[in-house]
């Protein structure tokens, strides 16, 4: 059975959690965060349009991109993190097309819907936890302050925006083993027992 399930969430959700499951499911993850990486090195078009985007500021002296500049600046305002999404998601959607070679592939993107990458998706998950699990995971995994991680989380979509628009919910809030077993009961669901 061919199947492609989009994946989505907020920030610090925990989402890449599911990947190991989806592993084991014989699912093929395709890691968008992975892909935007690759979209921003030195001499693609996706980094040119970064730099007309937000300027010669978000570039190191090696050409290299300089992530904590981009975020300061993206995170700044919502129409700032409007136009990030605007200028990397067309060049992150065509790298995403290539990838999609697999019976069974699970697309791990946090822009799923404003990409608009969910119409290629047999169906969409979306995971979500509550604000203060979310600050504390994005604090540790990142690196950054408090005020960093909540400029973050206010930069992203609110719970109700995957809500609206995710096929099925995951809550990611009473740890890893918890997590995990949800998410291979809902595996199984989707494709079907198999």
């Amino acid at each position: 059975m061919s199947i492609l399930i989009g994946l989505t969430g907020p920030t610090g959700a925990g989402k890449s959690s599911i990947s190991p499951v989806a592993q084991k499911f014989g699912f093929k993850v395709v890691d968008c965060d992975a892909l935007a990486r690759k979209a921003v090195l030195p001499g693609t078009s996706g980094l040119s349009a970064l730099k007309q985007a937000f300027g010669e500021k978000i570039v190191q002296a090696d050409g290299t991109l300089d992530r904590k500049a981009l975020a300061a600046e993206a995170f700044a305002s919502a129409e700032k993190t409007e136009l990030l999404n605007r200028t990397l998601l067309p060049h992150i959607a065509q790298l995403v097309r290539s990838e999609l070679n697999a019976e069974r592939v699970l697309l791990d993107a946090p822009t799923l819907f404003e990409s608009g990458l969910d119409s290629l998706c047999d169906c969409t998950v979306a995971v979500l936890a509550d604000e203060q699990k979310r600050l504390c995971r994005i604090m540790e995994r990142d690196g950054i302050t408090n005020s960093e991680a909540k400029l973050r989380m206010n930069a992203g979509k609110p719970n109700a925006y995957y809500i609206e628009r995710a096929d099925h919910i995951l809550y990611n809030n009473d740890g890893p083993l918890a997590f995990e077993f949800e998410a291979a009961g809902l595996l199984k669901t989707i494709c079907g027992g198999k």
